[in-house]
């Protein structure tokens, strides 16, 4: 079989989010097999457009593409001539992966295509992460520009990749792109963060209650921390006394989850940590965690739920979405109706008096994961 080369466009870890993970952890699992490059965004917006922008550039990840993978750090959101050197790169290969998660990119990636279109004409796959920003499609002129730009993107795509069947019927349905040149492929397990033992962690993160429920990830309205707090405000007493709520998150659009903690009866109970954490205190959070609630409404996936899923830990999920597909396989999983903060504290009950570790399914291994991808190249061919 000839080896393929393929180019992989997505966030540098200067604008980091799980997209930035995601882009590192599938170019060093497909370098294994196919001849990769990473091309990157280094200014993805205007500064002050993002709403994590004070910690933009920080550096708060040790993730790094491995020795095989050759990326380069490039391109500008309002610099065409960047744009024109991404292209170079890209059309030595024999496909271009587009990640899709915000329609801020969509001019980048038109004028890409536009070019592949008119002197290379590569096979381009577009990957969505998300199928329609909720922030994005609140906010009028970005909703009939994302409307716009997307549809010329995703016309001038040759095939298109999601993680679940939830989604792919989605972006059929939304899109109108044929279910046959919608592929899906899991998203491979968060596994690269350390593990401390478990008292220890405690103990760097102050804790000295028994039980510790954790809620990690950004918090914006669709991610129902709401009800977790409810939940844990139905807690019996005795077990509210030996719990420790965290919700730990940069706080974008949700204002009301800081309001319902620091009004919360059990408030001296509740620790917000409001702001994007470093890879160390992740690992902290995650050693430290009993378990982990996913109280979303809606959901395309959940790089939170693979991180969870690494450290062996129960997941309180809500059904909804491309999510309920990924945890299908975890023996940790505990489905619940979304917003619904009764079976939320039912779960957390029972997770309380059976504490036990779990295994991620063998799907989700990295080298699994590149192997799908490789076998989409190969039809693509």
């Amino acid at each position: 079989m000839e080896r393929k080369s393929i180019t992989i466009l997505g966030p540098s870890v200067k604008f980091l989010s799980g997209i930035s993970y995601y882009t590192i952890r599938l170019s060093n699992a497909l370098s294994s097999v196919a001849d990769v490059k990473a091309v990157l965004f280094r200014k993805m917006l205007p500064k002050r457009l993002f709403p994590g922008w004070k910690r933009v550039g920080d550096e708060l990840t040790a993730l790094k593409f491995n020795e095989n993978v050759d990326f380069i750090e490039i391109l500008d959101w309002y610099n065409p001539v960047t744009w024109f050197r991404g292209y170079l790169v890209a059309r030595k290969s024999d496909f271009i992966l587009l990640q899709w998660w915000t329609s801020s990119v969509a001019h980048i990636y038109l004028f890409l295509e536009v070019f592949n279109k008119i002197f290379s004409r590569k096979k381009i796959v577009i990957e969505f992460h998300e199928v329609v920003d909720p922030l994005e499609s609140s906010i009028l002129p970005i909703r009939i520009y994302s409307k716009i730009m997307g549809r010329l993107i995703r016309k001038l795509a040759s095939h298109y990749v999601v993680h679940s069947n939830a989604d792919r019927m989605l972006i059929a349905k939304a899109y109108k792109i044929p279910e046959t040149r919608v592929t899906v492929i899991p998203h491979g397990i968060y596994d690269h963060y350390s593990r401390f033992d478990k008292e220890i962690a405690k103990e760097r993160l102050n804790i000295e209650e028994d039980f510790v429920i954790l809620f990690f990830g950004l918090l914006r309205p669709y991610k129902g921390v709401r009800y977790l707090i409810k939940a844990f405000e139905m807690l019996p007493e005795d077990i509210v006394k030996s719990s420790r709520l965290l919700i730990v998150g940069e706080e974008w659009e949700d204002k009301e989850t800081l309001k319902l903690a620091e009004d919360s009866v059990f408030s001296n109970k509740i620790t917000v940590i409001n702001k994007y954490v470093p890879d160390e205190d992740i690992s902290l959070l995650f050693s430290a965690a009993d378990v982990v609630v996913l109280p979303y409404t809606r959901a395309s996936q959940s790089g939170v739920a693979h991180i969870a899923m690494s450290f062996g830990l129960p997941v309180i999920a809500a059904k909804v979405g491309g999510i309920s597909e990924s945890l299908e396989d975890y023996s940790g999983t505990f489905f619940i109706p979304p917003e619904n903060s009764e079976r939320i504290a039912e779960k957390l009950v029972n997770v309380y008096k059976n504490r036990n570790t779990f295994n991620p399914p063998e799907k989700l291994k990295w080298e699994n994961i590149a192997s799908l991808w490789l076998d989409l190249f190969e039809i693509m061919n």
